[in-house]
């Protein structure tokens, strides 16, 4: 839908196509109001295999970080450092998902992709906000554990309740100025010619595709933002599981070797696909295919590693384990 801002009969998406933004004439302004989402996939054959797949993922995730937001909530035991990061983690995977999963699924049985102009925006600044928080979380708890693996005797000092409070409260604030960043930039944006976004959810790059001014601050910020929530929380990762595996090797046990690797490697694993991905994403510039093969990358950090988070933390993990037998019993006993 195209709104005019003169008394003349607004065109269509596709004559608008044909129509330049005229500085002196008649026509010196319009705007979108709606975009159509082109989705996952064109295929009709595949859009409901892929509602049924995409749902039954949707409801792992939300069952799994809802049950353990519950459970780290209920228990004591679990109410250390690295539970309370774990917990954050949990909480932002569940809203993560739900930002763009329930529009997505909506669109694979609708046969109109709509989404309107704010609504787009909203979207894309939740995203930003939440997938910048992610990195931080997970840096975060990198750090947790290489305190406590090289550094145990200062743990609680290091890690006390007041320092990881104003740790999560600095990690929402660059959170909101990163998304503030790619929204405001977004929204200074001119969209004129098409509405049609390459994509399932409102990303940045398949609308900077969509502008009809320049788009070379946003591309810049987009690069900016990408090296410094993307580059530094995994240079942080990496020097900190670096000092975590040197430890590692310098204890004589076999079996406290292998309960230091079996505490990290859950971390590596979920740090792997998301910044893996992430990085693919944001990190290269665009090209002919970049968008179409960007899509199955986006579903890795978008779907994948929220549904796989919390059965990666709970099922390799003996305390989340003991937590909820014992949480169970105790509701048994009660009822």
């Amino acid at each position: 839908m195209v709104i005019n801002n003169k008394n003349k009969e607004a065109p269509s998406i596709s004559d608008l196509k044909r129509i330049p933004l005229e500085k002196n004439g008649s026509w010196n302004g319009f705007f979108v109001t709606e975009f159509i989402l082109m989705g996952l996939t064109e295929q009709p054959d595949l859009q409901m295999p892929l509602f049924f797949l995409f749902l039954a993922m949707y409801v792992v995730t939300v069952l799994g970080n809802l049950g353990l937001v519950t459970l780290i909530g209920l228990s004591s035991h679990l109410h250390t450092p690295m539970y309370f990061f774990l917990f954050n983690l949990s909480f932002i995977d569940l809203c993560y998902s739900s930002v763009f999963t329930p529009k997505m699924l909506v669109n694979f049985i609708s046969e109109k992709n709509i989404i309107s102009y704010m609504g787009c925006m909203t979207q894309l600044f939740f995203f930003c906000f939440l997938v910048v928080f992610e990195c931080y979380v997970l840096m975060s708890m990198a750090y947790d554990r290489y305190v406590a693996i090289c550094n145990p005797l200062f743990y609680y000092i290091l890690m006390s309740p007041k320092m990881c409070c104003n740790l999560m409260l600095g990690l929402y604030l660059m959170a909101f100025s990163g998304a503030m960043a790619h929204t405001g930039c977004m929204l200074r944006l001119t969209f004129c010619d098409a509405n049609t976004i390459n994509h399932y959810f409102c990303d940045v790059f398949p609308m900077l595709q969509l502008s009809c001014t320049s788009t070379y601050v946003n591309e810049v910020v987009v690069f900016i933002m990408g090296c410094i929530n993307i580059t530094v929380p995994s240079l942080t990762i990496f020097i900190s599981y670096g000092c975590i595996l040197s430890n590692i090797l310098q204890i004589s046990s076999k079996e406290g070797r292998s309960k230091a690797f079996s505490t990290c490697s859950s971390h590596i694993v979920a740090v792997s696909l998301f910044f893996g991905s992430g990085a693919f994403m944001y990190l290269r510039p665009p090209s002919a295919g970049f968008i179409n093969e960007g899509k199955i990358y986006s579903v890795l950090y978008t779907n994948v590693v929220p549904m796989i988070n919390p059965l990666i933390y709970s099922l390799r993990n003996k305390d989340v384990k003991f937590a909820l037998r014992k949480t169970l019993s105790s509701r048994k006993f009660c009822s």
